[in-house]
């Protein structure tokens, strides 16, 4: 089930839909710092992909590094 949220990129209001596993993971990368500051980093560096996967991708390779 994909859970939709708001964050503030920028200056510019988007939401973004990702699964709640995902999100759990992105809220344990962000300690120390907001959830909408840890998506603008993926941001600044996504390119061309869309932020959804980004995002996905971002937290897929923290969870590796954490489990690995």
């Amino acid at each position: 089930m994909l859970v939709k949220r708001s964050v503030n990129l920028s200056g510019h209001a988007t939401s973004l839909a990702l699964e709640t596993e995902f999100w759990t993971v992105l809220e344990r990368m962000a300690v120390g710092r907001s959830l909408a500051a840890l998506i603008g980093e993926i941001d600044d560096r996504r390119g061309d992909q869309p932020l959804a996967s980004a995002c996905r991708v971002a937290a897929l390779r923290w969870a590796e590094g954490e489990c690995g």
